[in-house]
């Protein structure tokens, strides 16, 4: 491999008629100056710090990499899209709310030493050692058009757990709604079957005509409540937590303040900007299928 030091460009020096001398660029190695081609080395191997130097130089960080969610657009895609936006702008309706729910699981992560309360100049002090106590799930319910959150910790998240999740929904906090329409991915567990495997049938069936399930397809990004999982992240669970009561106490006062204060997740992507922004994503319909 040849590397070639910052300093030596490939420039070589013409004397016009003028007597003036000026640069003249060229790609050519081999009419470099004999000071600046002997330069030029051959090295069987590069040190670390050789290769973090270029890389540095360069403002190149190929060890980087983002996960992003790369859907394949088509009919369908674009018609469960519209369909959840449309049910985002519709007015509010106690008959027949909207609510979206998700799941997200959860560490309990416990303190290996105790750390050492702040005092006045002094920072908390924890130690860099903790104790994994297992994991929990989390259920996250909120309401898409006013303000109200429930988040409910299990220690499963199976078809089971989300059956019961959708009994609390109707027969708890919404015992008054005709319908309630639910914003839910696209999980096995995530079914009307789920509903029959928990419940006998009369149960489910009673349940189920009172729900109407929508889904994005391969969009979480449309469920308004993957905003609210991330402000719960930011404002209550950002820290170690080790022991499953402490958790649902802090979770529970957390969904407390942001329901009395009136928290909202302000959604602002409509069928008609999606219309307009997405509108090279939307399927020809010149074509021929």
């Amino acid at each position: 491999m040849t590397i070639a030091p910052a300093s030596s460009s490939s420039i070589q020096r013409a004397r016009p008629s003028g007597g003036l001398e000026q640069p003249v660029a060229t790609n050519n190695a081999s009419s470099l100056p004999e000071s600046l081609r002997s330069a030029l080395t051959e090295h069987e191997d590069l040190s670390r710090e050789t290769v973090r130097r270029r890389l540095a130089e360069n403002h190149l960080k190929p060890w980087r990499k983002d996960m992003w969610c790369i859907p394949q657009i088509d009919g369908t895609y674009v018609a469960r899209m519209e369909d959840v936006l449309d049910l985002y702008a519709e007015a509010p309706d106690p008959r027949r709310p909207v609510v979206c729910f998700d799941e997200s699981p959860t560490q309990l992560i416990g303190e290996a030493r105790q750390p050492i309360p702040a005092a006045p100049g002094q920072l908390e002090r924890y130690d860099c050692e903790y104790r994994r106590n297992g994991t929990v799930n989390l259920f996250v319910f909120l309401d898409a058009h006013r303000s109200w959150r429930k988040v409910k910790v299990t220690d499963h998240r199976t078809a089971r757990d989300f059956a019961y999740c959708m009994r609390e929904l109707l027969d708890v906090h919404y015992p008054q709604a005709e319908q309630i329409r639910v914003v839910l991915d696209n999980l096995s567990t995530h079914s009307a079957g789920a509903l029959y495997e928990a419940f006998p049938a009369p149960q489910a069936r009673r349940l189920l005509r009172r729900l109407e399930f929508h889904s994005p397809k391969h969009a979480s990004w449309l469920n308004m409540v993957e905003i609210e999982i991330g402000v719960l992240r930011g404002q209550c669970i950002d820290r170690r937590i080790g022991e499953r009561p402490r958790l649902v106490a802090e979770i529970a006062a957390w969904e407390k303040q942001r329901n009395t204060a009136g928290a909202r997740v302000k959604w602002m992507f409509t069928t008609e900007r999606a219309r307009a922004k997405l509108a090279r994503a939307y399927p020809d319909t010149t074509k021929e299928s």
